[in-house]
């Protein structure tokens, strides 16, 4: 079981770090290592989800990085999205799927590497629940969030994506909120990490009560994941936001190539 330990704290700190779940790392492995069927490693998964993103916002959220009303307002369109993918994954065929969001994490990766991080920092009468800031290395940073509405409507897109594929909607998120939104990139993982747990529960109580979830599975990860997290915060203080970005996108055309070799058929 502590192969599942050290499974669960390389993906928590993927996950605290970029604010990406961790499906990505969990499902190929456990299903070709440990040798679950496709929906016990999803079920499991889920749980390694949860306790990362519980670990990453015990303490994002109290230091203030945690966008947490716009996180919740995100996961309105978010959820709305993830049960119209639900109903499209029935009428298409899996290649197509895991085909399509290899594209749009390419995409995303690509944009991450070329596009800038663009802050709007708020004048000093500005006001309002998109007006945000967090205690910086340097000071606090303030920030306005940019083109809400359009920001809630393609989170409906990483919703399906997230239901049509097990992936998680991350690897859309952060990009979405980062470059389109203009919130900087530690708001955006923070953020995120948060949102995730909140996406993977919803999921996690059907598997539990179609009694899909391995226990003694989920629980080593759940510890593993719960511990990488906070290792992931600590390696995320010694990391400047532009390496940040760059680091990231490079976690993203590592997904994207899983992907693809799913496609092929190789994994």
């Amino acid at each position: 079981m502590c192969g599942l330990m050290f499974l669960g704290c390389g993906a928590g700190v993927i996950g605290s770090l970029f604010g990406l779940g961790g499906g990505i790392i969990f499902v190929p492995i456990l299903t070709l290592v440990f040798g679950l069927a496709p929906a016990e490693a999803v079920a499991v998964s889920l749980i390694g989800i949860i306790a990362g993103s519980v670990g990453a916002s015990t303490v994002y959220v109290d230091k203030g990085l945690s966008n947490v009303r716009l996180g919740l307002l995100l996961e309105i369109t978010t959820a709305t999205g993830a049960i119209i993918g639900a109903l499209i994954a029935t009428i298409m065929e899996d290649w197509m799927l895991l085909l399509l969001m290899a594209l749009i994490v390419i995409y995303s990766a690509i944009r991450m590497i070329i596009n800038p991080e663009r802050i709007v920092e708020p004048s000093d009468d500005a006001e309002g629940m998109m007006v945000f800031e967090y205690p910086g290395d340097s000071g606090t940073v303030r920030y306005e969030v940019q083109n809400v509405k359009g920001g809630m409507a393609l989170c409906t897109l990483a919703g399906m994506a997230s239901s049509m594929t097990g992936i998680g909607g991350g690897a859309i998120k952060v990009p979405l909120m980062n470059i389109y939104m203009r919130i900087p990139i530690r708001a955006v993982s923070a953020t995120s990490s948060y949102m995730i747990g909140i996406t993977a529960f919803s999921g996690a109580i059907t598997y539990l009560l179609a009694g899909q979830v391995l226990l003694d599975y989920a629980a080593f990860v759940a510890i593993g994941s719960f511990i990488g997290a906070f290792a992931g915060i600590a390696i995320s203080r010694k990391i400047s936001a532009k390496h940040l970005r760059k680091y990231f996108s490079i976690v993203l055309f590592f997904m994207a190539g899983m992907v693809l070799l799913q496609v092929g058929g190789v994994i």
